[in-house]
């Protein structure tokens, strides 16, 4: 199924996060940090692991050979891309599909570190300066940052950067820079990126990790999803051999300007990367059985129990295991597009969501492999527990008008079935809360007053998702929705997402550690209800929702950020927006042993690409050197 439409990687989007023992966020963070001073880092709670003076990651790798292809399944992926095809080069545009890993080509000016959540160190830019009102950000950019065809990066380049992309930029880009009020080149090497006042005070931490683009090459070449021409980079890689939606390889840069520099240090090792497009998941598992791809991250449960036991594992040539999943909350849910009338009705939404058995789908089709998501804040704090707590009903109260009345008893949880197939307590309470939305059987059909059907159609995109999704179908049928599913190949889907053209799809995504206005405003707030290419997919549009939203952008405890989400998530429960699926805990993961790498792996992100490195011993002692 889908995964991590909008994952954080380093450097990019959340700069990771935050632990939950943290103490401060970032307004008072800020506030504590002197003004008008060159900083080397910056980090949402005051504190930075990584002084001014040091010279690696504690997770990097400095004594790893470099050398080696890394030919991998991608597990996750960012804007526009897509692990099935790809039709442009250019990641950061809302159209198109781009292919993962691109973001690998382009340096940020700030960088964030994988073993601490939040922090922001130099890269481009060897410190950032922050005004005494905490709205102008001035960086001071290194004199040896260089593009791969030896340009310098300039202020230029960076202002440009960030005007275009809050212009043309995808969404997950272009909505943090909502209340950006200039990004301008004061000298050759100083930016100026001055807000409103009216941005989160988290804005920050993700717009440092932005890419840095090139003027000169964009000025020659449209910002847009057209070409399959490789944009000019500056990262440690650069894109190498292509064929146009069937593979791509990205090649280590040998005179990297910034393969040096403390952020960077026993990273990147492999020479190559090469990513393989498969539109069918059997076919990328067939490819990976064979060694034609290296690494595989597995979410099919029935695979990972039964299907790992071909000659290579046998003879300990691949190797299968789990991985610690990171301290992120996460998100895995169906949403039901609210822009079609029929959806529209909270008791429509939630009857449908009363017609998916979990149970009785993870004893038969996962091998208990799983746990039931109730929230959108799945594995953290921030998922609501039991009834509103005062603090919570504090910021409730207000909103008391706007809200459906369940937001204000014990939070709303999908009940739990026996496992053993039809549930028939929950198909009678889905009948009943259409009826009560007027809905009413007419033959085999539900009608409405209009004599409309009520019919569901779930897009879909491979095999594996439309087997877990049909006894979901069957049991909808079963109490009249006309249901359905329909497979679409991999440009049609990403088109029909974008576009939401659809009336049920899936998403799966990981918050950063404490998650920020601007991804909470992509997938919730009014503002990109109609926005395309938002994560948005239901189409939210409420009053109430955009006020908690709001709120969680302005805490400034940890404790307060709590509340507000726990609030938030309550809210969105009851109102069914989202339903949630299940989750697992841990990263499965099988690989042919021939690398090697750190345990244990980062808390706060998981990039193989860039953390393990080619073993030449043990791939021959396997026969693969």
């Amino acid at each position: 199924m889908k995964r991590g439409a909008q994952l954080s990687r380093r450097g990019f989007i959340a700069l990771a996060g935050a632990s939950f023992a943290a103490q401060l966020l970032p307004e008072e963070a800020l506030a504590r940090l002197a003004t008008e001073v060159p900083l080397h880092g910056i980090s949402p709670f005051g504190e930075l692991k990584y002084g001014p003076g040091f010279t690696h990651f504690d997770y990097a790798s400095l004594d790893a050979p470099t050398g080696g292809t890394f030919s991998f399944s991608v597990p996750n992926w960012l804007f526009n891309q897509s692990p099935l095809t790809f039709n442009t080069l250019n990641t950061f545009v809302g159209r198109g599909d781009a292919p993962p890993r691109m973001e690998m080509c382009f340096d940020s000016l700030f960088t964030g570190a994988l073993d601490e959540p939040g922090s922001s160190y130099g890269l481009v830019a060897e410190t950032v300066a922050i005004s005494a009102d905490r709205n102008s950000f001035t960086f001071r950019l290194r004199p040896q940052a260089r593009f791969h065809d030896g340009s310098p990066i300039t202020a230029q380049d960076a202002a440009f950067t960030f005007n275009i992309l809050k212009e043309d930029g995808h969404p997950s880009l272009m909505l943090p820079l909502a209340e950006m009020v200039e990004a301008v080149a004061v000298d050759e090497r100083t930016l100026r990126i001055a807000f409103s006042g009216r941005q989160s005070p988290r804005t920050i931490f993700s717009v440092a990790g932005y890419p840095v683009l090139s003027k000169a090459y964009f000025s020659g070449n449209p910002f847009d999803a057209s070409q399959l021409k490789a944009p000019l980079g500056s990262g440690a890689y650069r894109v190498g051999r292509v064929v146009a939606g069937q593979s791509i390889e990205y090649e280590r840069v040998a005179d990297y300007w910034a393969a040096d520099l403390p952020v960077n240090r026993g990273l990147n090792h492999f020479e190559r990367l090469r990513i393989e497009f498969f539109r069918d998941r059997q076919a990328g598992f067939e490819a990976f059985k064979k060694g034609d791809i290296h690494f595989r991250q597995e979410f099919t449960s029935r695979v990972w129990a039964t299907e790992y036991d071909f000659p290579a594992v046998r003879e300990g040539k691949v190797v299968k295991r789990e991985f610690p999943g990171e301290l992120r909350p996460s998100m895995q849910a169906w949403a039901l597009n609210q822009r079609r009338p029929r959806f529209q009705d909270a008791r429509v939404r939630r009857a449908i969501g009363l017609c998916f058995d979990f149970e009785w789908t993870n004893r038969n089709l996962f091998y208990d492999a799983y746990a039931r998501s109730n929230s959108v804040f799945e594995k953290s704090a921030f998922k609501a527990e039991g009834a509103p707590s005062p603090a919570e009903l504090a910021l409730l109260e207000p909103l008391r008008e706007a809200l459906p009345p369940e937001a204000f008893g014990e939070v709303y949880s999908f009940p739990v079935s026996t496992g053993a197939g039809r549930n028939r307590a929950a198909l009678q309470a889905a009948r009943g809360l259409l009826a009560e939305a007027g809905w009413t059987p007419r033959g085999r059909s539900l009608v409405n007053a209009a004599g409309e059907r009520l019919t569901v159609e779930f897009m879909v995109q491979e095999e594996g998702l439309a087997r877990v999704t049909t006894p979901f179908v069957e049991n909808l049928q079963a109490i009249g929705v006309d249901a359905s599913i329909r497979m679409v190949d991999a440009t049609q889907y990403q088109a029909r997402q974008r576009d939401f053209d659809f009336d049920a799809v899936m998403m799966a995504l990981s918050f950063e550690a404490l998650p920020g206005r601007d991804s909470l405003v992509n997938l919730f707030h009014s503002r990109t209800a109609d926005l395309p290419s938002s994560r948005n997919y239901p189409g939210t549009k409420d009053e109430a929702v955009d006020a908690l939203v709001e709120t969680a952008g302005r805490a400034d405890s940890v404790e307060e950020l709590t509340v507000a989400l726990n609030a938030l998530d309550r809210v969105l429960r009851a109102r069914c927006d989202w339903i949630p699926s299940y989750h697992a805990a841990n990263h499965k993961a099988a690989y042919w042993d021939m690398f090697g790498f750190r345990e244990p792996k980062p808390d706060y992100g998981f990039p193989v690409e860039s953390l393990w490195w080619y073993d030449e011993d043990r791939a021959r002692a396997i026969g693969r050197a």
